[in-house]
């Protein structure tokens, strides 16, 4: 995961997340360097209200369109907490690698992810918030 400007992220969000991180429940399902990571980008995080919270952001509940850019492959997915995740339904977990490599990032914002066969680059052809 590169590294992040500052990550924009709703207060509720915020405390969903950092309590799924408490509890450690999902350390063992999950990369621990990458919850680590994780885990030290949100207490750099700017902290907004859900009506300050840019539209074009990446958060829970968030659905990503995102391509690759080495294939040009187009992926939609949905950022969700770990109880929610599905992969058949393109529900990912928050603590999954792609799920915290786009937590925070705006349409536009070019990613890279990290897969066990290298890195993979993305661009976040759009963000979708329904809540």
């Amino acid at each position: 995961m590169q590294t992040k400007e500052q990550l924009i992220v709703r207060k509720d969000d915020f405390d969903i997340i950092t309590t799924y991180l408490k509890t450690g429940e999902t350390r063992s399902s999950f990369d621990r360097h990458n919850v680590m990571e994780l885990e030290a980008e949100l207490k750099k995080a700017k902290l907004v209200s859900k009506e300050n919270f840019p539209d074009t952001t990446v958060g829970l509940n968030s659905t990503a369109v995102i391509k690759d850019i080495e294939t040009n492959r187009v992926l939609s997915i949905t950022i969700v907490t770990p109880d929610k995740a599905d992969i058949r339904r393109n529900k990912i977990s928050v603590l999954a690698p792609i799920g915290t490599a786009l937590l925070g990032f705006q349409k536009g914002r070019q990613i890279n992810w990290k897969v066990p066969s290298g890195k993979k680059k993305f661009i976040i052809m759009e963000v979708y918030n329904f809540a």
